[in-house]
């Protein structure tokens, strides 16, 4: 790797000229971006119901094509899961990236096209790198590997007579990887495909611990516990000391906040970096480019068209967006994109700020809808309704309102949810709610079935009963009692739950 490593730096580095190029030129490029969609989808299915090869401006577009969810581009999606081509996009999809679900699926499809392998995620990924290079000149990570923590899901056929395939994001871009990739990369693709995760995590943990490791990838979930398990292989509580040419981690998925100190103490090095990044199923979006400062870069040149929803336009009939020349520092606007994996005028469901506008830096604020992310669970205000409904039918309860919020990885133990319920009748059973209430997530959420895997990531859930009124005299302590105002259902840090726990202790002890 030492002999590979200068020529791949040195790539590295001269991507550095396309990104600066995007960086002075935003909007030219993301017109450019634009009309190139356009032109490739115009004799699809879609194309042709609304009129791409008549769209030559952004705002026609927008005229044009609604603004759709999952659940109303899922029609497209499945006819393309059953084996029709041309409907979204103008190249065969083979391939689709399954991640947690929506309302009425437990999981989601999202195409994955060559187009947007290469020139999405696999660009993206390159581009990581040169921006580290970029704050790190004298970086020796390519001397060693970089060790891949992908998901849970291994690739599948859809069907059996299907020449199609899906998995999670990670699955589908480790299979479809350039072999140079593979060069650079641990584990193995045998190992880390694996679908069983007490093993893959097993057989992991002792194929890396010889590896010259000098980065990380992968969500925080799964790399706590794969750290952990090859701490008690070698007898150390420090990753420097099996891998002493580690020297960056990069990470996405979910907020790195509470887990940064934890990371501090599993790996004490003083030259350890980390690198956030912002990607899904459904694209490659930003990178910090400046390492140890807020905000990521928006990827403007990756075959996404971008679109800022402001909040106060969410669940109108005909919602209005932003270009990038229209937006604002500090308001929060809903992600919408278009995107050359057949994608278009789609809302992620997340919403972003932007903290700079030359360049373009954004963070993600939050969700479109009441969640709870913290380990990549993705676990939605629907899933937890339709979770609490089915526990209380089994038990005989009723709730009046509730709560979760998350349980942080620590040194005792994994992580978990934390549930305030107020119940006007009361379970006839606490813990076979509980269990109900478990059992259900883990049917109707895919990644937060895996995150439970015998209780490797998350363990089961602990529901505290509190005294009916409690969230109204909350409330009224913040001068927010009415209506509009409500205890949110989910929440994705532990500042609600906290205050409402302290609130209910005070007027226990009044």
């Amino acid at each position: 790797m030492r002999i590979l490593s200068p020529a791949i730096s040195q790539l590295a580095r001269l991507r550095m000229g396309r990104i600066a190029y995007f960086m002075q030129y935003p909007v030219q490029v993301q017109q450019q971006v634009f009309q190139n969609l356009i032109s490739a989808a115009q004799y699809t299915e879609f194309g042709k119901q609304y009129g791409f090869s008549k769209i030559y401006k952004i705002d026609e577009y927008k005229q044009r094509v609604p603004i759709h969810t999952y659940d109303t581009i899922k029609p497209y999606i499945q006819r393309t899961m059953e084996g029709q081509q041309n409907v979204l996009w103008n190249t065969p999809i083979k391939w689709f990236a399954k991640s947690s679900g929506t309302t009425a699926d437990k999981s989601k499809f999202i195409p994955v096209t060559v187009e947007s392998l290469d020139e999405c995620h696999y660009r993206s990924g390159r581009d990581v790198i040169s921006l580290y290079y970029n704050n790190f000149p004298d970086s020796d990570v390519f001397t060693g590997k970089s060790l891949v923590i992908g998901g849970s899901h291994q690739v599948n056929k859809l069907s059996e007579n299907s020449d199609s395939y899906f998995g999670d994001l990670s699955a589908v871009m480790l299979q479809n990887m350039p072999f140079y990739g593979n060069m650079i990369r641990t584990p193995d693709l045998e190992i880390a495909l694996m679908d069983e995760w007490e093993e893959k995590i097993e057989r992991m943990a002792n194929a890396v611990i010889h590896e010259n490791v000098t980065s990380i990838a992968g969500v925080p979930t799964w790399t706590i516990v794969l750290i952990k398990r090859i701490f008690e292989l070698t007898g150390t509580d420090n990753l420097a000391d099996v891998w002493p040419n580690l020297e960056l981690y990069m990470h996405g998925g979910v907020s790195f906040t509470p887990y940064r100190e934890q990371f501090k103490k599993l790996i004490r090095k003083p030259l350890m970096h980390y690198q956030e990044t912002y990607n899904a199923s459904e694209g490659f979006f930003a990178a910090q480019d400046v390492v140890g400062e807020e905000g990521l870069l928006l990827f403007l040149n990756h075959g996404i068209f971008y679109e800022f929803m402001p909040m106060e336009e969410l669940g109108k009939e005909d919602p209005q967006t932003l270009q990038l020349q229209e937006v604002e520092l500090g308001k929060n606007y809903a992600l919408v994109i278009s995107t050359n994996g057949g994608l278009w005028r789609y809302m992620v469901g997340d919403t972003i700020q932007f903290t700079s506008l030359i360049p373009y830096r954004i963070k993600i604020s939050g969700r479109t809808k009441s969640f709870i992310n913290a380990f990549g669970e993705e676990v939605i205000v629907e899933n937890s309704d339709t979770a609490v409904a089915k526990a209380c039918e089994a038990t005989g309860a009723v709730v009046n309102d509730y709560t979760a919020a998350p349980v942080y990885f620590s040194d005792h133990g994994n992580g978990g949810h934390e549930w305030l319920m107020e119940f006007e009748v009361m379970p006839d059973d606490l813990n076979r709610f509980t269990s109900v209430l478990d059992s259900t997530l883990k049917a109707i959420n895919s990644d937060y079935e895996a995150k439970r895997y015998k209780d490797m990531a998350l363990h089961m859930p602990v529901v505290h009963v509190l005294p009916e009124g409690t969230f109204c005299e909350f409330l009224k302590s913040k001068g927010k009692l009415g209506g509009q105002h409500k205890v949110p259902r989910l929440n994705n840090d532990r500042k609600y739950l906290e205050e409402i726990l302290q609130f209910a202790a005070d007027h226990m002890n009044a």
